[in-house]
């Protein structure tokens, strides 16, 4: 079944990262809790509209987004598979202006087709990730926003190692490349659960200048995702397998 084996490499992640054993049964137990929330957000995208977004979700950090967007480069958004990242392109959709997210089509066609339609609802542009680079440098050209989440394993043809939670991860460079080259204002972003407030806060980080240093910038990228994922270990992903990708000589981790 798939649930276990989902279970097994958030726990071989989760100890890869450092944490101890008691941390990593709670965190997991958390994961799933988090999956479950943005499920429901999906089904009930059909349902949520400008009268009743704020009771899902609020702003923090817009002012980013809006002095960043002035500039006239198009903007970055960097995100990842944390909170509810699809809540996030929705709503921002929804209630500024609707933007481009780059995506890579499910495996099942049915629930592809099902979750693109709801990605489309607040007038949001899909970019498919084999027509991403020529699309992204329009989109920008544009003066439009783009989000990418940049947290997946990459290949050694794709990426880079990075210390990540300690650990050598492969991450893909192309982000980085993006925003040297067009100049664009990097964005982070992300939907984050509030317990408290039982919604979503939609946090935007301040803007950050990418230089040319594609590698060096890719490492700093990361390190700033570490550290959301530390404040809130239980709303990220650790179900995918993060980090597959070896540098040369090492074994497998999976």
């Amino acid at each position: 079944m798939a649930l276990p084996r989902l279970r097994r490499i958030a726990l071989k992640n989760l100890e890869l990262a450092g944490y101890d054993a008691s941390e990593r049964e709670a965190i997991v137990g958390g994961v799933f809790s988090s999956i479950a929330r943005l499920l429901v957000t999906l089904a009930r995208m059909p349902r949520i509209g400008r009268e009743n977004i704020g009771d899902w979700i609020r702003y923090e950090g817009l002012e980013y987004f809006e002095e960043a967007k002035s500039r006239g480069q198009g903007v970055l958004f960097a995100t990842a598979h944390f909170g509810n990242w699809e809540l996030s392109a929705f709503a921002h959709g929804l209630l500024t202006e609707p933007m481009n997210v780059v995506v890579r089509p499910l495996d099942n066609p049915r629930i592809d087709q099902l979750v693109e339609s709801r990605r489309r609802l607040t007038g949001n542009r899909l970019i498919t990730k084999w027509e991403s680079a020529r699309a992204i440098l329009r989109a920008l050209a544009q003066n439009e926003a783009v989000g990418i989440l940049i947290d997946q394993n990459a290949s050694p043809q794709e990426g880079v190692f990075v210390n990540f939670f300690g650990v050598p991860a492969c991450a893909n460079v192309s982000f980085a490349r993006i925003a040297a080259r067009t100049g664009a204002p990097v964005i982070p972003g992300f939907a984050i659960w509030m317990e408290a407030e039982q919604r979503y806060v939609l946090r935007f980080y301040p803007p950050m200048e990418l230089g040319p240093d594609a590698a060096a910038e890719t490492a700093r990228l990361h390190q700033l995702l570490e550290q959301v994922i530390r404040e809130y270990p239980d709303q990220w992903l650790w179900i995918h397998r993060r980090w597959k990708t070896r540098p040369p000589g090492e074994p497998p981790l999976y």
